[in-house]
Parts: C-alpha cells; structure tokens; sequence
C-alpha cells in the first residue's frame, strides 16, 4: 500500500530530480545558501586569501579538503540572501539540525541552560556536535543543557567579523577529538580587511512586537600582500525585544483551548458547557479554618487579585467540598504571563592584527570580547507545596512551631498566635495572628496561593573573553607548518527575583511581620526578606595550543602524497554551583528553582596525523587519526579513511568510514542531582488509579478528573556518576557529485551514525507505570509522590519525582541522506542563482541491554534528548536570488517536517498517538514558510535592503505536548511563531 507520507517523500525526491537538471555549484563539497546582490563597496574587503591556502574544516594539510567529506559552506553573502542577521539563527536553520536544537526561545521557558542557544546535527543532541572558532576549541556554556549536556553557546560568536560558516556533516573525531559524532561547525573568522563598512537595520513583527535592530562598524587598514600587514577592529550592538504570549493571535495566547476543541486551563475556567471545574490555585490567597471545609478569599473586600471571579452554583458546589461559596477566582496565566522569547541584548568588539613574517610565513594576533544578556519573566511565585528538585531533600515536611506545611500535603498552616521568637507562640507571648481569619476562635487557618509580590524575573549575563594568536608559514623549503594557541573564558552571571525563600516565608507567618491580608502594605524590606535577590555566578574556561606539519613526501600518478602530524593540549574547566542549594537543610533555599551545579576540570593531550594519496587521476585515498588522553583517565584512539572516486569528469563517488568518541561532561560525571520536567498525559494513566479522583474520571472521560491530574508535569531526577566511560561512535558516509556542466551541481550524501554506550538515564516508563499500577518499583529507580491534591487529600498522590542514575547503556542510531543542488545561470541581463540543501532522517533509534527499540523519527521522542520537540524526517531550504544590475532579489522557502503525537520513550507504541490529548488529532502538521529579501546598491558602496519574513503569515500547526513552548513546537516554527515580519537596513562600505 502506498501511504500519504511515501507519497509525499517521492514527490520531493521526484522534484529534488527535477531541480538538478536546472541547478549549478560553487564547489563539489559546499552546500550552502545562494549568494546575494553584489555587495557594494569593493574598497572594503573581508577575502580568506587564495583558495589554494586555505586549510578547511577537516584537514590539516595545506591546499585544502579535496571534497572526501560532506561540507556545508555559508557565507555572510548567504545570510544576507536569506534576511539572517545572526549566526545563530543561520546555524538553527541548516537542514542537517534537527531535534534536540536548543533555541533561544526554549530557554525562555524554564530550560537547564538559559540564556543560551545549541545546535545538534542529526538528532543526536547538542553534546554530539563540536563547535569551533576558526579550527580551535571553544569554552563550554557554564550550564548544561538538559544538566547533562556540554556544548558551545551559539550566542556568543560575534556576527559582525565572521567570513564563513564550514559545517562538516560527518564524524570528525580523527581531527578534533571528542564531541565531533555528528559533525563539526566551524566558524572563519575574517582574515584581514581594509577600509570601513558597517550597517544599521531594525525590524518587527507586522502584529507590532518583536523588535530587534542591529549597528555594525569595521575598520581595517594595511595590504596585507604589498605592505606586508593588516590590522582591523569591529564592534556591533544587537537588540531583540522580548516576546509575549499576549502578543500572538489565539490559540497561542490563552489557556482557553475550547477554540481547538480543547479545554479551559483557565484557572478556575469554566468547560463549555458552562460548569466550572475542580477548584485550582492561582494569584488570589484563600484560607480556610483548619484542615477541611471551604476556602475563602483571605481579604474578601479585595476580590480577585487577577481575573474575574464567578459564583459556583450548587451542583458545583455539591460536587467539590473546598469549592469557595462566593469569589472563585479566573486566571489565565499563558495570557498574563506567558513568555516566547526573552529579552536579548548583545554587544562587543573585536581586533586583529595579521602580518607577514620574512618571505615564508604569516602571523596573527586576534582578541574578541562579547557581552550577551537574556532576560524574561515568570509566573507569580509558588508559596504552596513542597520544593521541588533539592539536593539533599526532594520533598519534605518540616514544623516550625505553628508555622508550618502540613506533613505530606505542603499546606502552609496559618497559626493562631505569632510571636517575635516564632515557636511556641502563645497568648502569653505573642499576639492574634492578624492573617489568620480564624484565630479568634482558636482555630488555625490554610494558607494556599501564590505571591502577592508580583512575578518572578530571570536575567542571565554572559561575558566571553577570547583571544588567539598563531603562525602560518613554510620552512625547510617544503614543510608546511602551522601554530595557534587560544584561551577563553566565559563569565556568567544569574539574577533571580520574584521567588520566595521558603525559610523566611515559614519566619514571616510565624512572627506576622508580612501583611498577607493587604500586600501592599508590606515595606520594600518586608517584601525582599520574602523574596530575596538570588545571584549566582558561574564560569567556565579554555587554554588550547595546537602544532601541525605537513609535507609532500612524493609524487603519485594522480599528484602529491600529503602527510601531516600535529599535537595538542588543552584545559577545559566549568565552575557552576548550584543557584539554589539545600545542604544547609530543606527550607533553606527558594522554591521551585532547580538546584543543579556542577563543577570539574580536565587536561588533554592529543597527537593526530593525516595523509592523502591521489593514486591516480581518478582515486583518491585518505587516512586520519588521533588519539587523546584525559588527565581524568580515559583515552581514546579515533581513525578515519576516505575515498574518493572519479570515473568521469562529471561524476565524483565519496565515503568515509570513521569511529569517534564522547567524553562525559562534567554535568554527567560531577553534577548535583538534576530535575528535568516531562509532562505527563492522563492517558497514560490507569483508571484504576483515576477513579480514587472521582467517579467521573477516567481516560475516557478526562474532563472529569481534576486539573491535579490533566496538567502536570514529573521529574525526571538524574544523579551523576563519576565512573561513567566515553560514548563510542562509528560513523560512515557516501556519497555523489554530479556535475553535468560547469553551472550545475547536485549532491546526495548518505549517513550512518551508531553511537555505543550511550550515557543516559533508563527510560523512565517502567518506573511510572508501576508506580500507578501499584506495583514493586523496578531496580534502579525511586519514585517519590507528589504533594497530595488539596481537592481530594485522601487519594493517593500523582508522582513527583522519578530519580535514576546515569548510566553507559544504550546504542543510538541516526541514518539518513542529505540533497544538496546549486546553480548559476546568465539569462540576460539577469543573473539566476538557486540552492537547494535537505535533509532526510531515516532512523533515529535508541537500542536497549536486553534487545528492544524506541524509533523517534516523525515523533515527539527521544524525549531524554529533544525535550519533548521532535525529530523530523524532513528538513530544508531552497534560496533563489536574481540579480538585475544593481538589484537582487531572493526568496527562501523553508521547510520543516510535521510528526506523530507519541514517543516510545513515555510508554507509547511507535507512532500510536500516544501522547495526543484528542482534540487536535494525532498529527502535527509540516511547517512551510517563505522569506523574502531585495537588496539595491544605491552607490558603489551604499546598499539598502529589505527582508521581509514569513511573508504569507504562517502560524505553526498546534501541539499541545511539547513542552519548550506554548501549543507549538519551537525548534519546528523557529522565529515563524511571530508571523510576518520586516526589516530594513543599510549597509555600506569605503
């Protein structure tokens, strides 16, 4: 039977056919982006020197990587084409990203590593694709992705001096050592440069937010060749507003899903049949006397703190024992508080100086620095239940005299007096507690809510310092040789607000020196003993030198045999405590801030070499190898062998078998304990469990279970282990150029990546179907329950908590194949380029110790690595750019593949449906949209330009599960959750 997706995957591949016979190449291994309108201004030049120096991503020999391996090359001309104005966005977009991406907007919404942007090659996480700085080492981002995972923050390369992005798309251990599985993303920076140029751009969403702009200056000076140096400094300053929930159009900026069928998440929302659900907490305190009956509003007279209220009528009443008489409170959080994207400022300079040294050689001095600030807000703060992810105590109860949360249920308890010694405070001692509605009449009261001091607020700064320098030359006559040492060091700083202190919260009931009646009452001090500042300070560094030498040892048939050795050391070290740690005992610390940290350091010395044998004109071979040693105690030894085969002028044949490795990162091997947060679909809880809840609750009625139980997430807690070895990996590559005429290239390159010992945690499914079954635990794991459900306080409490430790276990697999097509073609007075780059995954899969396999593609797994974001089988770009003498105009189509609501690593069979609410189907749609781009040199040297992004408008399709956004999946959607968008600017050079 032929299925719609076949269907839809042949016609791609038919039109990808259809495409090469009208499409051209720059070079056999480079698929990029088209190129832009002629860039004005030829007095200022940013070349890379003559082709036949340069040594690429890959190789360490001299005349350049021969095409053996897979290269995507983009330009700032591509980025230009394509209306990118950073390097990150351009790196997020390229077809071989998929997955486990880490974009700025996810870190708007409570990720491990805020502040910070990742990529990942192949789906197989931002630990498995290598980031460097022109060929050298870059320093870690302070926090770990996930809190496991090590990778370089895209954010921190400085746009305005970078030449070209080389990214390889193949195992790349035999050259750099770990990290490299999936592939390498190499980032040029300028050579030289003479004259001055710069730009200035703004633009915002057609819907009136998301402004950004951009200011970019460069000088330089020295002909390089004639007077033998070169000098040039750079700074830029970019600016993006946050983005807002409220902003976007419905259904993106409402928990009310009755409009795509779904429910009201409204707080305290009604259904559609107009009956008002199980009784849910937001802004507005109530109390109640004792331990049962009724809430009410604590200060009556004000009403609701955010919302409206509405009136329960008596079956409602008679349905829900703690249901308010009067003043049920409505809040719709995802309108009021909801974050897209946070509030990005960066700014910094750079400077590099380049000379010649005698008649052979070439030296370099370059300093960067770069400042990066990310910041957003949050919900009001928590000041009920239990806090989560400590240390030391994942839950707790404690008693502090009357002031206390009640054992199991994480209630604060209101008492009847207060004293200054806040226990044992009696009518002797203290006074009436003037919160405690009830303490007339002996009666302690429950306190449930949020903070009435307002939201909480997230900033991260970063601060990178890098410089470099190096020699380049030859000597001896035919020895080529190349030194370069860098050092680095990244300096991050997090500001939190908004959150409260769970021991003075316990202090200010206890002594009633915090006026809960009337908030507003409350002085500034009052108000930041409840809810300190938290600072935090992290960092993380890298020294680095590196020495290779290459020589031509003799002639061949078919040209030179190249052999190259090199060595290198480097120190890499990270240094993040935990912001919110509880060793000083359980309540010592702020709720429902993560308390990971990690911290380690590490010495490695490598040796590698590299030798290329053109046997004859029509065979080339290549070998590679490299072994590391780890001051920590692990080694590595990673070959690779290549081939490459020209049976005809036309036609180029490719492979490369390689094996590689990943070293654990200090999160796996030295971290805290770390909490990750998985939501948790009723589906995949039993109705036996269910029907403690209500005798309306159950799978098939789910608008009859409490919210307790519809919208919550687990923890999935990992503890570190330091006696975790490297990840292995054997990788293997073919692939073929076709090259019919000078003007027209088409690649296809096959993929095959396993990846052994494979450091994770178990798949936590056992673990929660056990626990809900009411069956033993399986080895390994700790299930730790939830606070009780203040509705129904009796029933056994959903999971809160599941810790497992890390482990060497899995195999990973990832196959796939990716089109590439250029072309350049004179029509006239028009000049006609177009690209093509897309990517097909084939097999994304996790193998098990005993033999059983989770499959990912076209899902929302592998949760552990993608954050519930999917991995797509399809991904790509085609740019068109004609120019028309001094005008270019390009246009990109986009395209990102649509998946199944299931993943097997929550439990589901492949592709069942299993994580789909019902109401939106089973299937997320594909995402397509198209940017637009017209350039016009003014003068020789003044360009304006205009993108326009999005330009039909498209919203993503809803996906009401993966969690890293609100209804849509971010790294599918990108920036298109904004709809159109524009920007203009203009650029110039002299």
């Amino acid at each position: 039977m032929t299925t719609a997706s076949s269907l839809s995957r042949a016609r791609l591949l038919a039109g990808a056919a259809l495409f090469a016979a009208v499409a051209m190449p720059a070079q056999a291994q480079d698929v990029g982006p088209a190129a832009t309108a002629p860039a004005p201004a030829p007095a200022a030049q940013d070349t890379q020197g003559d082709a036949d120096t340069i040594v690429v991503t890959g190789s360490i020999l001299r005349g350049g990587d021969t095409g053996v391996s897979p290269v995507t090359t983009l330009t700032s001309a591509n980025l230009d084409a394509r209306g990118i104005n950073t390097v990150q966005d351009a790196i997020q977009q390229l077809s071989s990203n998929n997955g486990a991406a880490l974009t700025n907007s996810f870190t708007a919404n409570g990720a491990f590593a805020a502040g910070a942007s990742a990529v990942s090659l192949r789906g197989l996480s931002t630990s498995s694709t290598l980031v460097l700085f022109d060929g050298l080492r870059a320093a870690y981002y302070p926090l770990a992705d996930d809190g496991s995972r090590n990778f370089v923050d895209l954010n921190t390369i400085p746009d305005d001096i970078v030449d070209r992005i080389e990214v390889l798309r193949d195992g790349a251990s035999a050259s750099y050592g770990a990290d490299a599985i999936a592939g390498v993303v190499n980032v040029i920076t300028k050579r030289k440069f003479e004259g001055v140029s710069g730009r200035a751009e703004a633009g915002i969403a057609e819907r009136g937010f998301g402004a950004n702009q951009r200011v970019t200056l460069t000088a330089g000076t020295g002909d390089l060749d004639e007077k033998g140096y070169n000098a040039y400094v750079s700074g830029f300053y970019f600016r993006s507003s946050a983005v807002r929930n409220d902003d976007l159009p419905a259904p993106f900026n409402s928990d009310d899903r009755r409009g795509i069928g779904g429910p009201n998440n409204i707080i305290n929302g009604q259904n559609a049949a107009g009956a008002l659900g199980p009784f849910s907490l937001g802004s507005t305190l109530y109390v109640r006397p004792g331990t049962t009956g009724r809430y009410q509003i604590l200060n009556a007279g004000a009403g609701c703190a955010a919302g409206p209220a509405v009136t329960p009528n008596a079956a409602e009443l008679a349905a829900n024992a703690t249901l308010p008489v009067s003043n049920v409170c409505q809040e719709d959080f995802t309108n009021q508080y909801g974050v897209v994207s946070p509030k990005i400022e960066r700014f910094g300079g750079s400077a590099r100086f380049t000379a010649k040294v005698g008649d052979n050689a070439e030296a370099y001095l370059a300093v960067n620095f770069q400042q990066t600030s990310s910041s957003y807000t949050g919900d009001p703060a928590v000041i009920r239940g239990n806090a989560p992810a400590g240390i030391l105590y994942p839950q707790f109860s404690t008693s502090s005299g009357a002031a206390n949360f009640a054992a199991g249920s994480g209630i604060l308890t209101l008492p009847v007096y207060v004293c200054a010694g806040r226990v044992n405070c009696t009518a002797a001692n203290g006074t009436l507690n003037p919160n405690n509605p009830f303490a007339a009449n002996g009666q302690t009261a429950q306190l449930v809510g949020r903070s009435p001091t307002g939201v909480t607020r997230n900033e991260t700064r970063s601060r990178v310092y890098r410089g470099a320098m190096g020699i380049t030359g030859t000597a001896f006559g035919d020895w080529d040789y190349k030194v370069d040492a860098t050092a680095m060091h990244t300096d991050l700083a997090r500001r939190q607000n908004g959150y409260v202190y769970i021991q003075h919260l316990l202090d200010v009931i206890a002594d009633g020196t915090y006026n809960f009646v009337n908030p507003s009452l409350n002085s500034a001090a009052v108000n930041d003993y409840l809810t300190p500042e938290n600072v935090s300070n992290a960092s993380s560094d890298l020294y680095q030198a590196q020495a290779t030498v290459s020589k031509t040892l003799f002639d061949l048939p078919g040209g030179p045999l190249q052999l190259g050795v090199g060595g290198s050391i480097f120190y890499e070290a990270i240094d993040a405590p935990s912001a919110n740690p509880d060793t000083n005992g359980p309540t010592q610390r702020y709720f429902s801030l993560n308390a990971f940290g990690t911290e380690g350091n590490r010495t490695v010395s490598s040796a590698f070499f590299e030798i290329n044998a053109p046997v004859i004109d029509q065979i080339e071979l290549s070998a590679s190898g490299r072994y590391d040693s780890y001051s920590t105690g692990q080694s590595n030894f990673s070959p690779k062998a290549g081939i490459l085969l020209k049976p005809i002028r036309q036609v180029t044949l490719r492979g490369t078998y390689s094996r590689g490795f990943r070293i654990p990162s200090f999160a796996e091997a030295n971290a805290l304990p770390t909490t990750g947060y998985v939501t948790q679909q009723i589906s995949g809880i039993p109705n036996a469990f269910l029907a403690q809840y209500g005798a309306n609750c159950s799978q098939q009625n789910q608008a009859g279970c409490p919210t307790y139980l519809t919208t919550y997430s687990i923890g999935n807690t990992t503890l570190a282990s330091p006696d975790l070895k490297p990840e292995k990996s054997r990788s293997f590559t073919g692939g073929i150029v076709f090259q019919p005429i000078s003007q027209i290239s088409l690649t296809v390159d096959y993929f095959n990546i396993k990846k052994t010992g494979a450091i994770t945690s178990a798949s936590t499914a056992p673990a929660i179907a056990a626990y809900y079954a009411g069956t033993t635990i399986p080895d390994g794991f700790n299930v730790i329950a939830d606070a009780a459900d203040v509705n129904n306080p009796n029933a056994r409490p959903r999971i809160g908590f599941v810790q497992s430790q890390l482990i060497n276990s899995d195999t990973l697999n990832s196959e796939g194949i990716d089109f590439g097509a250029t072309g350049r073609f004179d029509l006239g007075p028009v000049r006609w380029t177009t690209n093509l780059a897309a990517s097909w995954l084939l097999n994304l899969s996790t193998t098990f110790p005993d033999g059983t396999k989770e499959k990912y593609v076209g899902t929302l797994g592998n949760f552990n690595l993608t954050a519930g974001s999917g991995t797509f089988e399809w991904k790509g770009n085609w740019t068109n750019t004609f120019e028309f003498d001094k005008v270019a105009i390009s246009g990109t189509l986009n395209y990102t593949d649509g998946y199944d609501l299931s993943a097997m690593d929550q439990g589901d069979a492949y592709k069942d449906c299993g994580q789909s609410p019902g109401y939106t189907g089973c299937h997320v749609k594909s995402y397509v949209t198209f940017d637009l781009n017209a350039a016009v040199n003014v003068t020789d040297k003044v360009q304006v330009y205009f993108n326009a992004l999005n330009l039909f408008d498209r919203l993503p399709a809803i996906d009401p599960v993966t969690y890293g956004a609100y209804l849509y999946n971010a790294v599918q959607a990108g920036n298109g959750i904004y709809g159109r968008s524009f920007r203009a600017g203009a650029k110039f050079g002299f």
